[in-house]
């Protein structure tokens, strides 16, 4: 349930796409009211003491053992006469509920994660980690993404507008025929523009702003990470963003995330200017250096 309106409750999108697939009708019952689906409670209650109740002692080794002993107490429960009327469940199912029943699906339910996105300025969305593609004239439109074990739809108004491969790790998935020509609402950030912004606030920014754009195949895929870092500067000053990207780029920290740790750990605090020169360069000459005329 997405939300418990008494009159008009919403239904969560994968329970709807669960019971489109099976061709069925959810009519949720009123929150906090167990009469309204008392048949089913009184299920739970069965199995909770029949099954539930007599497992609850045993320990088991995989989801098969498991599975066969809820099997053979199910096959008990149904079977066992009731008390007051006549016949089993088995036996009541085999003749009013069966009969009823429409067939299965051709295809077996494989459940969806449905999710919200905005578009970057990069022209990708973002899940789990990994950025995904849409065509660049979507740039700052909400989407909805539609997930499954190995494909992650994208769809616009409803519409399907791309699909690509879901993949398990950091990183991008580009459609090369989603990249903009001359699209105004995308070219407004350029690597230019971007460079520009950074010399403002220092060479060091500058430098792993260059660094950022030219890590990438496309330099639209670093747009986001810039953007990320220039923005640090609306909570840190230029001067110690500057000394972070200093930091940074001596020790080869190319990972946003990075970056803003040295400022929210005080790091570029820690050591001054001079400091960090005699940290992050070596010594050319010293007594205890030797070079390699010394080895024959």
């Amino acid at each position: 349930m997405k939300k418990a309106c008494r009159y008009e409750p919403e239904l969560n999108p994968a329970y709807q796409q669960l019971a489109a697939h099976y061709n069925v009708a959810v009519v949720p019952a009123r929150p906090y009211k167990p009469k309204d689906k008392s048949k089913a409670e009184v299920g739970v209650q069965i199995i909770e003491r029949w099954i539930l109740a007599r497992l609850r002692a045993q320990t088991f080794f995989s989801l098969a053992e498991l599975n066969q002993c809820i099997r053979a107490l199910l096959e008990t429960v149904n079977n066992k006469p009731f008390k007051v009327l006549k016949g089993t469940r088995r036996e009541w199912f085999e003749s009013l509920d069966k009969p009823a029943l429409s067939p299965l699906p051709q295809h077996p339910y494989h459940y969806t994660q449905i999710k919200n996105a905005r578009v970057g300025i990069d022209y990708h969305v973002q899940f789990d980690q990994h950025s995904y593609s849409v065509p660049h004239h979507l740039v700052g439109e909400k989407v909805a993404l539609q997930i499954t074990d190995s494909i992650i739809e994208i769809h616009f108004h409803n519409k399907q507008i791309c699909r690509h491969a879901r993949k398990y790790y950091p990183g991008f998935t580009s459609e090369p025929t989603h990249m903009p020509e001359k699209h105004a609402k995308h070219h407004k950030w350029t690597p230019g523009r971007f460079m520009n912004w950074a010399s403002d606030i220092g060479p060091e920014v500058l430098q792993w702003v260059k660094s950022k754009l030219n890590s990438q195949t496309h330099p639209e895929q670093s747009y986001r990470a810039c953007l990320g870092l220039l923005n640090l500067n609306r909570t840190y000053p230029g001067e110690r963003l500057n000394k972070a990207c200093q930091i940074a780029n001596r020790s080869s920290l190319t990972k946003l995330q990075q970056v803003r740790s040295i400022l929210e750990n005080n790091q570029d605090k820690l050591l001054s200017e001079s400091t960090q020169e005699k940290l992050f360069s070596l010594p050319q000459s010293h007594e205890n250096i030797r070079g390699p005329q010394e080895f024959h």
